[in-house]
């Protein structure tokens, strides 16, 4: 045992496992693994917006993508979309309780990010130099 390492670490069951095949984990993880429900749900935790307001917000997401991933994430039940009848019609998402529960994790795996992207870039140009055909970016 390391000397990091004070606790003891709960058993998490693989998937994939012939006695374990769907646990749903990487079904839910898909959703909100990927970056841009990463960033939706991040600018969403402020408060409701508007949809040109959160792809101003995301930097580098088309409308295309920002439409899907608010819809995926709508029909996770993370999302809500509210309509008001009005000429034109202006449509607001903000986060469900569902949405709000992953607002601490997010933060967490953001405040994590920042702490430690620099090093991150460190170790990646390190091992770039000393893999300079490896083919990974």
């Amino acid at each position: 045992m390391s000397v990091r390492h004070t606790g003891v670490t709960p058993l998490v069951e693989p998937c994939g496992l012939p006695e374990h095949p769907d646990c749903g984990i990487r079904d839910v993880l898909d959703r909100i693994g990927d970056k841009w429900s990463v960033l939706a749900i991040v600018e969403l935790a402020s408060g409701p917006r508007r949809f040109r307001v959160l792809q101003r917000a995301i930097h580098g997401i088309s409308q295309r993508m920002l439409t899907l991933t608010l819809r995926r994430l709508e029909r996770d039940g993370l999302v809500l979309r509210t309509a008001y009848p009005t000429v034109p019609v202006s449509v607001t998402y903000e986060l469900t309780d569902r949405g709000e529960s992953l607002t601490h994790l997010v933060k967490q795996l953001a405040d994590w990010s920042l702490a430690n992207k620099d090093a991150i870039a460190e170790s990646r140009h390190q091992w770039d130099t000393t893999h300079p055909d490896s083919g990974i970016s």
